[in-house]
């Protein structure tokens, strides 16, 4: 029976890093798609999001019936509880990549200030980063490197400021200018929101390494909290 769960839990985690990686891929391929209004790469990053999807629920599926048939504990607790809840992030980071590549075909074929592109390149660039890391924490168990990325964020928020001062600070002349600027703020918050859910899976490595909580979104595993780390090793 241990080794059946030691094999289930290195496999659960395997795939997750795997999915992650993924997640990194599709942002490094969508911000150059979209900076070079690359429409067929759009619709390539469109149909990775379908094949995403479908790993996370699979993923979800079998970390939910290794809980309900190996009856784990402690650590191994916390990993399953950890790993629900973060291939949902990793989801969402990709859902925000195919609406970033979804707003660039929106604005094609009109051009933007370079300047404008200049800050969506950094915020693409910190973005994977930032994913980057999680994955690399995550795959290492180190507390360390998650707790350090999640004071990476404000670089993040900093650039969002940046892109809305740019896109806003003229006013737009007609119609189109209005709805391009609209576009592009929009795109400066999915950034920030991919960003935010390597910060949020970075939260969950530490909960789940140390056993206490670093953010209030992992109240609802407060049951999880005070178990001995006597377990198998994920």
């Amino acid at each position: 029976m241990r080794d059946l769960l030691v094999s289930e839990l290195n496999a659960l985690r395997g795939d997750f890093i795997t999915i992650g990686a993924r997640v990194l891929a599709a942002v490094n391929v969508g911000t150059q798609a979209f900076l070079d209004a690359d429409l067929a790469a759009t619709e390539a990053i469109i149909q990775e999001d379908a094949h995403i999807d479908a790993l996370c629920d699979d993923l979800e599926e079998r970390a939910i019936q290794v809980m309900a048939t190996q009856q784990p504990i402690a650590r191994d607790l916390r990993f399953l509880v950890v790993l629900l809840r973060s291939v949902h992030e990793l989801e969402r980071a990709g859902d925000l990549v195919c609406n970033i590549v979804k707003g660039g075909r929106r604005i094609y074929p009109r051009e933007l200030d370079p300047r404008v592109r200049g800050v969506i390149a950094q915020m693409g660039n910190q973005a994977a980063r930032q994913m980057e890391l999680t994955i690399e924490a995550f795959a290492e168990r180190d507390e360390n490197r998650a707790a350090a990325l999640v004071d990476m964020d404000d670089t993040m928020d900093d650039l969002l400021k940046e892109l809305l001062v740019l896109v806003f600070q003229g006013g737009a002349a007609d119609h189109h200018e209005v709805q391009e600027a609209v576009q592009v703020a929009l795109i400066g918050r999915y950034y920030e929101r991919y960003a935010d859910h390597a910060v949020n899976v970075a939260e969950r490595i530490q909960f789940w390494v140390t056993g206490h909580f670093h953010s209030h979104d992992l109240e609802g595993d407060g049951q999880l909290a005070g178990v001995s780390d006597t377990a198998t090793e994920p």
